[in-house]
């Protein structure tokens, strides 16, 4: 009898909410024949526990296990990935009006404040004022006609920017906010990937 092939991929992250039953089909895509891979892909690899907080890490080769224990004859074949993060979410609290208020005028104003130490630094107004009197001859302490224009400027280069009004994404491109967010995150699920690894090899020394 020839063996069952079956290959497994694992997904890099996976979001789950508390005391769910993860399945072998939410952690990995499966190719195998169609009876077969529908048996593997409910098969409960995990029960979210309080005691695993927010991350839990899930190795390739407790997925295999249990799909050679549960389909006898079977060749499991990996590929890709060794591990899927389970992100555990947690039930959102709504933001209180008062609080997001709060918040939003303390980064208004301290974007403002930013703004403006960074102009006076750089003395933006005496730039202005030789600028207009350099094109039109004449001195005035305060050239809005350059400030109105330059003022709508900075604003629109801020959104065009962020690559945002609003919810609305102007283009596919990412944002260099974005970016600098998604690198935040690889760089988590690294030490996340590491320190559950140790820990899972602490465990098994013990035992």
């Amino acid at each position: 009898m020839s063996e069952l092939l079956v290959y497994i991929r694992m997904r890099h992250k996976v979001e789950v909410k508390a005391n769910q039953h993860v399945t072998v089909g939410d952690l990995a895509q499966i190719i195998a024949e169609p009876l077969i891979r529908e048996k593997i892909t409910h098969l409960p690899i995990h029960k979210v526990k309080p005691s695993d907080k927010n991350f839990v890490l899930i190795d390739v080769m407790k997925v295999i296990m249990v799909i050679s224990d549960a389909v006898p004859g079977s060749d499991v074949q990996s590929i890709g990935a060794a591990h899927t993060i389970i992100e555990v979410k947690m039930k959102s609290k709504r933001i209180e009006p008062v609080y997001f208020l709060f918040i939003w005028l303390l980064l208004f104003i301290g974007a403002g404040m930013a703004i403006m130490n960074f102009h006076e630094d750089v003395s933006m107004r005496e730039v202005h004022q030789r600028i207009f009197t350099t094109v039109t001859g004449n001195e005035i302490a305060k050239p809005l006609l350059l400030q109105i224009p330059y003022s709508i400027g900075l604003g629109l280069g801020m959104i065009i920017f962020f690559n945002h009004v609003f919810r609305k994404r102007l283009n596919e491109e990412p944002s260099p906010l974005e970016v600098e967010m998604f690198k935040y995150q690889q760089d988590l699920d690294q030490y996340i990937t590491y320190h559950e690894n140790s820990e899972s090899e602490t465990k098994l020394n013990d035992h």
